[in-house]
């Protein structure tokens, strides 16, 4: 049995270790109070430990001079492909052509008779109208292809333009009475705009400055139209001409049923019919495709029933209903025939009626 003095597990070590060694160490209360106790901060006590992750250095390439070489290659190598292409591939600016002056020939056609009435649907069911297309569903295109300087799309431009042509010019009601002309003036080309602008202001019968040359023009002081649908029928084409022109023909016949222009109450069967027909050349160069305009070359015009020889360079002077004209001209004509026109300086209106 143990000694009351003795630890539980037996007596101490003999050869001392643990506290026991420094038993006789002992602390005096000077020294206790002069001691000086730090606590280390955080940033201290990891000084001396490598941290777990390490930071990548930043990359001072994205932003420093590594890119500015990067950039300049990169510039120099877009601006050697471009001289390479532009050397290999020269581009050649479109040969500018001054535009011509209109050429025009307007023919007043004169009836073998008296101009005869009716009601306009009579009228047009009689005559060789009766089956043609109504305003702008007349104007057909042909068949689009390429031509070896100008692509499918800029040949169908060139043909829509020349339509809308045709349209303001011949089926615009405030253009038929003489009310406006901007609708077509605004599709010529602007080198032309002088002397169609002469032509409207003073129109002279020497070839360049009859109104008529340009448009369909009725004196609203005699004539109205006596219905808004006016018939048509022709034939568009187009070929090329040169590198940088493109020409369309045009051949159409339009019939208008007009009336006197009187204040008072319309009479019933006052109506006549009057037909023109035209043929006109439209050139276009690469910028009158572009800005949706053109160039009207030549202008062939043979209209009636008119009084013959009559005065038509400023406004068309038609025949109507009871009317007829006191003078022939020496060749008869028809202005519904297809071909080559043959009409001298006045002309006879001739055709069938059923």
């Amino acid at each position: 049995m143990a000694d009351r003095g003795e630890p539980p597990n037996g007596p101490g070590n003999p050869a001392g270790g643990g506290e026991d060694e420094y038993r006789s160490l002992v602390f005096d209360e000077s020294f206790v109070r002069a001691a000086r106790l730090r606590e280390f901060s955080a940033q201290e006590r990891i000084q001396d430990h490598a941290p777990a992750v390490r930071s990548l250095p930043p990359r001072r390439w994205r932003t420093g001079p590594r890119a500015a070489v990067v950039l300049v290659l990169l510039i120099a190598l877009a601006f050697g492909a471009a001289v390479f292409i532009g050397l290999s591939r020269p581009y050649r600016a479109p040969t500018a052509r001054p535009a011509e002056p209109l050429r025009s020939t307007v023919i007043p056609l004169a009836p073998r008779g008296v101009v005869p009435g009716g009601t306009p649907a009579t009228l047009l069911a009689r005559s060789p109208a009766a089956h043609f297309e109504t305003g702008a569903d007349g104007i057909n295109l042909p068949p689009v292809g390429r031509t070896d300087n100008f692509s499918e799309s800029q040949v169908r431009a060139a043909l829509v333009t020349a339509k809308d042509y045709l349209a303001a010019s011949s089926l615009d009601p405030d253009v038929l009475t003489g009310v406006a002309v901007r609708p077509v003036e605004m599709l010529l080309d602007p080198a032309q705009t002088v002397q169609f602008e002469r032509s409207m202001d003073k129109p002279r019968d020497d070839g360049q400055h009859a109104a008529t040359g340009w448009l369909v023009r009725f004196d609203p002081a005699k004539v109205a139209l006596a219905a808004p649908d006016i018939k048509v029928k022709g034939t568009l084409d187009y070929r090329e001409e040169g590198a940088n022109t493109l020409e369309v023909t045009s051949d159409h016949t339009f019939t208008y049923t007009l009336r006197p222009a009187t204040t008072g109450p319309r009479q019933t069967g006052d109506a006549s019919l009057f037909t023109v027909r035209r043929e006109l050349t439209f050139r276009f160069d690469q910028e009158d495709l572009r800005l949706h305009r053109l160039e009207v070359r030549t202008s062939y015009v043979q209209a009636g029933p008119q009084a013959c020889p009559a005065d038509t360079t400023g406004a068309l002077r038609p025949l109507l209903a009871g009317q007829h004209a006191a003078f022939r001209g020496p060749a008869g004509t028809d202005p519904y025939a297809t071909g080559r026109s043959a009409a001298a300086l006045c002309g006879t209106l001739s055709f069938s009626s059923r």
